[in-house]
Order: structure tokens, then sequence, then C-alpha cells
């Protein structure tokens, strides 16, 4: 780890880690952009003609790029190329962790993978994030998000096999990166007790495993596969609809005692002298019952009024809130999650902690395709041999990226 400055900045606790990011998509460079935000230099490899797919011919106009790759520096290296990789090579020992994100295969073929890196480096922390991992029938199968979700489960558990439904956000990428720097930083912590480094692996399918670890438990406990509508007898918990078309969840799991506030916030107490209602075993045994009867009670009022008497009555409660209903939320103000717009309109989510009650912001927008070409190239070579390379088409600066 490289030495850092014993009074540096606490939101930043990776201060002067160093990144080198060869991932592409979601996944692998959101994993290092939540480490720019906690500190880390993260340099982003990327190739000359269009870069990193998820800019999309806009660059960093693209909102989905900027959010996953805030903060870094951008070389331009074309990889298919030996002076490229020489260069890769050259630069690893500036570095503490490399992040790809690849089929298993392909750093092999282009002469980075973990045992030649470690060669050169001894000490890096090397992290691999597959579809599938990097063995097992299904290793060499192309994976995103979506295939990631069905082959997990994730998608049976929140749709009918009859009605098939996608998720509305990309979890399965977004749950990956998370995985990935648990394992990043805790091979980093690892590394100054032993002073080597590691191969952290993980996949879109192990990551959503553990995402799906309570559906699973259920299914060892019931010998039944969960689905849609398994969780929600044990979990009493209702999704609702208002009479103003608003929505709010409730979720009663806990104690008894807030069955008891929610029906004295619906008016019913008849409800706690049902047998069916009696006792949470009753009512799990029969939530398909009961939840017609509380659907009709929460189609008589508004969303703000169904608010105020379950705030009253102490039940847990939320809204169903919307996108864009989101950022004006009291509470999510107080949390300070949301940057404010920037000069061309695009909010960046802020990371989820706070370090000695400071929140941390992400890092200045993303960076232009090759802007830091020459200055990352300059830690190891001439001004004459990146002259070269620019003028043989394996480096590239932003005014050139194409």
């Amino acid at each position: 780890m490289n030495e850092t400055d014993p009074h540096m900045d606490t939101t930043k606790p990776l201060s002067g880690i160093r990144i080198l990011d060869l991932g592409a998509f979601v996944a692998g460079p959101y994993a290092a952009t939540i480490l720019a935000s906690l500190g880390a230099e993260v340099v982003k490899v990327e190739p000359p003609r269009g870069g990193d797919p998820f800019r999309r011919g806009i660059g960093t106009k693209d909102p989905f790029f900027t959010q996953m790759n805030a903060g870094k520096k951008s070389i331009s290296i074309d990889l298919k190329s030996p002076d490229g990789v020489a260069l890769v090579k050259a630069l690893l020992p500036e570095f503490d962790v490399l992040i790809e994100n690849g089929r298993p295969g392909v750093m092999e073929r282009l002469g980075l993978d973990y045992d030649t890196v470690r060669a050169i480096h001894p000490s890096i922390v090397y992290s691999s994030s597959s579809g599938f991992g990097d063995g097992g029938p299904w290793k060499d199968r192309a994976a995103f998000d979506t295939i990631g979700l069905a082959m997990s489960g994730f998608l049976s558990i929140m749709s009918d096999q009859e009605t098939p439904r996608l998720a509305g956000t990309c979890i399965g990428d977004l749950a990956t990166a998370l995985v990935a720097v648990i394992g990043i930083v805790s091979a980093l912590f690892g590394r100054e007790r032993t002073a080597t480094g590691t191969h952290v692996k993980t996949s879109l399918l192990e990551a959503m495993t553990t995402i799906t670890i309570d559906a699973m438990t259920q299914s060892f406990e019931t010998g039944q596969s969960p689905h849609r509508e398994s969780r929600h007898p044990a979990a009493q918990s209702f999704a609702l609809k208002c009479s103003d078309g608003g929505a709010i969840a409730v979720h009663m799991s806990g104690s008894e005692k807030f069955w008891q506030n929610f029906t004295a916030a619906m008016a019913r107490p008849d409800l706690q002298s049902d047998p069916r209602f009696a006792t949470y075993a009753d009512r799990k045994e029969h939530y398909f019952d009961l939840r017609p009867i509380v659907e009709a009670e929460f189609a008589k009022h508004d969303r703000a009024t169904w608010e105020q008497r379950l705030r009253d009555a102490d039940v847990p409660h939320a809204p169903i809130v919307t996108g864009q209903e989101l950022p004006d939320f009291p509470q999510m103000q107080w949390l300070d999650m949301y940057e404010a717009p920037r000069e061309d309109g695009l909010r960046l989510v802020r990371m989820p902690w706070r370090f000695d009650e400071v929140r941390g912001s992400k890092p200045d927008g993303a960076p232009e395709l090759g802007q830091n070409t020459r200055e990352i190239a300059a830690r190891v070579l001439s001004d004459e041999q990146i002259d070269r390379l620019i003028a043989d088409g394996v480096l590239v600066q932003a005014a050139e990226a194409k």
C-alpha cells in the first residue's frame, strides 16, 4: 500500500491507493468508481476507438457512463498491440489494484492474466469479476445483468413463470461491483499484514446468489421453489393502492403490537377477534384472505391520509416512491444522497456512507477518452517514446480520440 499522510482527509480512507481499471460496462467500472469515491486514484484503460462501450458514442455526455466512471483518469491504449500491452506491464508497479471484468481467458490472451501480472508485481491485488466464474460448463458464455438475474433465480422470485418479468434496474451488475469492492478492500487490509497480493474472484452469478439468500433459505426449509408471493405471508407485507392512485408498502413481521396498531389505523378492531387473524401464525396461514380486506380499506382514502394514520399508529410503512419523487423526499434530502444538478443537468448519486458525519461526494465527472494518456504514460516512458506510440496509434490523446 502506498504511503499515506497520517493527517489525510478521513472521508477519503483509500487516499494513496492506486487502481488500474481495465473493466468495461458496469461491474468493474462501478467497483473502481466506488474506490475512487473513497479516495483512491483510478486510471481507466480504454481502447482508442470509442472507449468503454458504455460511452455509447457520446462520451461523457452519457449519464450512465458518468455515474459509473466519475472521478477517474483515462488513458487510451490499444491492447491489441504488443507495445500497448508492454506499456501496461511497465505501469503495473505503479498500482495497488488491477480490476477486470472480462470473460475468462480474455486477460490471458492479452498477456495480462493474474500469473503474468503477479510475476511483475507480486503484491498487487487483482480483481476479476466474470459472469459465471472461471470454470464449469457456463464459464465461456456471454453474461450481462439480465442473464445473471435469470440464472440466479432472482427473476423467478420477482415474477411468475407464466408471466415472466424483467427487473427495473441493473441490480446484478451493481451487486457484483459491491461484492468486488468488499473483496478488494479486504485484500488490501490483508496485504498490510502479509505484504503479498492476491487474486480476488467473484462473478455475477455468485453476487446474485447472495442477493437471493433469503428466498433460497426458504426453499431449503420448505422444499418448494420461492416465487413472487411466497415471502409475503411470512413477512406480513402489503403493497397497497390508495384512492388517489398513490401506493404504500406495509411490513409487519416484527412485534405483535404492529398488527394491533395496523387494525387501529384502519379503524378495524374487529379483525383482531377474527379467528383467521388472531395470531401471527393464523395471519400467515390466511394471508390471502387478509390481503383483499386490507386492500379494500386502503382504497377508501388518499396516500397522505394513510401516511398520517400509519405514522400516528406506529405502523412500519413507507410510500412507494417513484424516481421523480425520491430526491425531494425530506428524508432523502436529510441523507443528502443526491448531488445538486451539474451544469449539464446530470445529478450523481452519492455513496451510501459517512465518515466522521461527513457524506462523501462522488468525485468530479468522468474523464474524456484519453484525457490523461500522456500524464499516465509519462510515469514510465519518455516524451519521445510517448510521441512514437501516439504516432503509431498505440496511444491516443483526448483530442484525437474518436
